[in-house]
């Protein structure tokens, strides 16, 4: 069994209208968020084998504050083809990683993140076809079971979903 988190970027601050999307900080709410997500991935004992993410800033500082959070060791992979790429760059990267990867998290942005998790739980087209559409605010968190032992065999609509939480019920519940 493999799991695969998926973590949307932390809010970003849109204050300097001058900035390239790709190079738009944190705000101050997203600063609070990230690592609050990193210490659900800590509570819930799902701290990641592996951590895969986009290098636009927002998404990278979301990445290493979570990562430091919870407790994460090892280096962060910067995927460029998660800066703009769509559900099937996020797909075809868990395909590649190593077998001994049991956990990786995704570090990504929407709507890709949104169509990422309705691909894995449903299939392609399904999302639509079915209705199914999940929200994915910023900060957001997804656990996803995946009934495989290799990545290389992982087919859309292979994932079961363990959980789903956002900042502002973490927030409620702990504080």
């Amino acid at each position: 069994m493999k799991t695969v988190l998926l973590l949307r970027h932390a809010k970003s601050d849109w204050g300097n209208p001058g900035l390239a999307d790709f190079e738009r900080p944190l705000a101050k709410r997203g600063l609070k968020d990230a690592p609050r997500m990193g210490y659900v991935l800590a509570d819930f004992e799902a701290v990641p084998d592996k951590i895969l993410a986009s290098p636009a800033r927002r998404a990278k500082q979301t990445a290493e504050m979570a990562a430091k959070a919870c407790g994460y060791k090892k280096s962060i992979a910067w995927q460029d083809s998660f800066y703009g790429g769509g559900s099937d760059a996020l797909i075809n990267t868990l395909k590649t990683l190593p077998d001994a990867v049991e956990r990786a998290m995704l570090v990504g942005h929407n709507p890709t993140m949104e169509e990422t998790v309705a691909t894995l739980l449903l299939g392609y087209g399904s999302r639509w076809n079915q209705g199914f559409e999940i929200r994915f605010p910023t900060a957001a968190l997804a656990c996803l079971d995946l009934d495989i032992m290799e990545w290389a065999d992982l087919e859309p609509g292979d994932a079961t979903l363990r959980w789903f939480l956002i900042p502002r019920l973490v927030k409620a519940i702990v504080g």
